[in-house]
């Protein structure tokens, strides 16, 4: 379980979980007594709670649709990012922040690559400083929702060029899925498209050579601009 420290008053604690508590399970884990609890506080330098609990989320998402147990796969991400980041083994209860990172990204690309659906609950807990940008433009998925995605311009395509052709060098970028492309024009129409980005916290990533490069963004057909 997983929660916010509210208050702290002498030996006492008020913690808010993130779910609801299931109470009757307390007691069967506890085979009726009184159950002891551990409080973790993050140091910022350790993985943190609420990253673990992301990663278990994604993974128990994984299991729903796989039909496997969440310590096989567990093992194999964490295999993967050892092998992909070339660290040494470790551990998810007390690893870096970082490395809690790359097992997140490492999921998260497995799981567009291999087109595993997992909640949107799952999705919108990714806070907005993880790399979700460049994760979703190279997986083509949309960065509100993670579902399949088309790439989408800060600004439309104005007349007179080659909407089959577009050089993305110098532009700003971001995928969109047809239902928030869709919502994007309909603020631009009103010329509102900056509270269209605000309202889903999108920062724009701005194509270089080398982005173009590396997300194959050479001059390629689009499709909706």
């Amino acid at each position: 379980m997983f929660g916010t420290l509210d208050r702290i008053q002498g030996k006492q604690v008020l913690i808010t979980l993130d779910d609801e508590i299931d109470i009757y399970k307390v007691q069967r884990l506890s085979g009726g007594k009184k159950p002891t609890v551990e409080l973790d506080i993050s140091d910022g330098r350790k993985i943190t709670p609420s990253q673990r609990k992301k990663i278990y989320a994604l993974i128990n998402d994984l299991c729903e649709y796989t039909g496997d147990v969440p310590e096989y796969w567990k093992e194999k991400f964490k295999f993967m990012v050892e092998t992909i980041f070339g660290i040494d083994e470790f551990s998810l209860s007390d690893c870096s922040v970082t490395v809690g990172n790359y097992m997140i990204l490492v999921i998260l690309e497995f799981l567009f690559q291999h087109d595993i659906p997992f909640r949107t609950k799952t999705w919108d807990s990714i806070p907005n400083d993880f790399p979700k940008q460049m994760l979703c433009i190279k997986n083509k998925r949309c960065v509100i929702c993670g579902k399949p995605a088309d790439i989408a311009h800060y600004n439309t395509v104005g007349m007179g060029r080659n909407r089959n052709k577009i050089n993305h060098v110098g532009m700003y970028i971001m995928t969109l899925c047809r239902i928030h492309h869709d919502e994007q024009h309909h603020y631009m129409r009103y010329e509102k498209v900056k509270d269209f980005f605000e309202k889903y916290h999108i920062k724009p990533i701005k194509v270089t050579k080398e982005v173009a490069k590396e997300l194959h963004l050479g001059v390629i057909s689009d499709e909706r601009s």
